[in-house]
């Protein structure tokens, strides 16, 4: 264990690295798309606060149309990112990361599956742990049951989280892309958690130095998460997906079952 865990380690700096280098390569643009991010959640969550006490109707139709702009946004980003590992320089172009009206509609339609699947996950645990109530009070049984649904969630979703890089870069289905995403994450769960690891770091130090009462340490924390961290973070996860479908041998049409363990 300890020996894979030093190569996993080995394998996620490389990844970082070379992260790195392609941010190098188009710093300003992929820098610019992750602050619109930023914009774009701060004005909704400006909105929000003032549309609720005026019209919730309104508020409603304003969240729908902040998600929809953001995870535009979002997917204008890997599309961009994408382009700059395929494509010379001359031939990066902003305009054409865009993404189709297609490509939208299929991501929505995967986050719409996983959240159907979540419920019906809460719910059939649930159901598993009924008997309990016999053994154990109902608030225990129930805390138990969000425990557990949190922590199957959790891992399943980093699993399937790659469902986008699906979408964009290989022009795969919804349901495709979500059981893709399983199959190259399969053996890869560890080495996933070391690069989620490595960025988390630097939100907890910022979350430190601001519960201490640094201000000056935590507003450069800020920018450097804001500048640096999210746009190193969005070009890393994309170069192990790459890396991972070139590792990946196994069925190009993988069923959920085979490979969610």
């Amino acid at each position: 264990m300890i020996d894979y865990l030093k190569e996993s380690t080995f394998v996620v700096n490389d990844v970082i690295s070379d992260a790195w280098d392609v941010l190098k390569k188009r710093y300003l643009a992929i820098a610019g798309i992750c602050f619109s991010l930023f914009i774009v959640s701060n004005i909704s969550g400006i909105l929000a606060a003032y549309l609720s006490s005026v019209n919730i109707v309104l508020s409603v139709f304003m969240a729908l149309l902040f998600l929809f702009l953001y995870f535009s946004i979002q997917l204008t980003l890997f599309k961009h990112i994408f382009q700059v590992l395929d494509k010379s320089a001359d031939q990066v172009k902003l305009r054409k990361s865009f993404p189709t009206l297609k490509e939208i509609i299929y991501f929505f339609a995967c986050v719409l599956t996983i959240t159907v699947g979540t419920f019906l996950g809460y719910l059939i645990i649930s159901v598993v742990f009924f008997p309990l109530i016999y053994l154990v009070d109902i608030e225990m049984m129930v805390n138990m049951v969000y425990v557990i649904t949190i922590i199957l969630f959790s891992y399943t979703f980093l699993r399937i989280a790659f469902f986008p890089f699906f979408i964009l870069d290989k022009k795969e289905s919804p349901f495709k892309s979500i059981r893709l995403s399983l199959a190259v994450t399969r053996g890869n769960f560890v080495k996933i958690i070391l690069i989620i690891a490595f960025f988390a770091l630097s939100g907890s130090l910022y979350l430190y130095f601001s519960y201490r009462g640094y201000p000056f340490i935590s507003t450069i924390l800020s920018l450097i998460n804001s500048f640096v961290i999210i746009p190193l973070s969005s070009v890393t996860f994309i170069i192990a997906y790459r890396k991972m479908v070139h590792d990946y041998k196994g069925d190009s049409d993988p069923s959920i079952m085979q490979n969610i363990i």
